[in-house]
């Protein structure tokens, strides 16, 4: 080891999961794209068409993953945001449904397994209105990636550094698991 302080850097990843060509299921990649160029630096974009080895792959080994997807709900509110926090520590109850065949909980669960955790977890998810094939976001959708994107950023700054001036959205939810 040299002299002087030693640094320690913290690997953080930002994975866009979702499929482009099905609509709201783009707004993984969407949200990735918009961080090009605002994420702190060293923060890792990764877009993941959410098969569940790619992003345990993608966040093993780092302080923090955050995952952003869209998701199914019933009753469905499209564009309603929720944000869900996993500890490395926190029980496996956690079932975030994507919208994708494997759910997201399914792929924490492997990976607690695999014990390929990340330290922390956050789950930034979208309320999908559209998942059929096609190019474009939903109304709702599109009218809520910016402040999805805001978001992360929020979680990125509190993690890597000083954040952009934006304020956390009013919609979104927390839940700690």
């Amino acid at each position: 080891m040299t002299g002087g302080p030693r640094t320690e850097r913290r690997r953080v990843v930002v994975i866009g999961v979702g499929n482009e060509f099905r609509r709201d299921d783009g707004i993984g990649p969407e949200v990735v794209s918009r961080l090009r160029g605002q994420a702190p630096a060293g923060v890792r974009l990764v877009v993941s068409d959410g098969d569940p080895t790619r992003m345990i792959e993608a966040w093993t080994g780092t302080s923090l993953a955050v995952v952003v997807d869209a998701v199914l709900a019933d009753p469905p509110a499209p564009g309603r945001l929720h944000r869900i926090v996993v500890d490395r520590a926190a029980d496996a109850g956690a079932h975030p449904v994507s919208s994708h065949g494997l759910s997201l909980g399914q792929s924490i669960a492997l990976a607690r397994a695999l014990d390929r955790m990340p330290e922390r977890l956050i789950v930034h998810a979208v309320e999908a209105a559209d998942i059929r094939q096609g190019v474009g976001l939903s109304p709702a959708v599109a009218g809520a990636a910016e402040a999805l994107t805001a978001a992360v950023l929020e979680d990125l700054a509190a993690d890597c550094g000083p954040r952009p001036d934006r304020a956390r959205p009013a919609r979104s939810r927390e839940r700690r698991r």
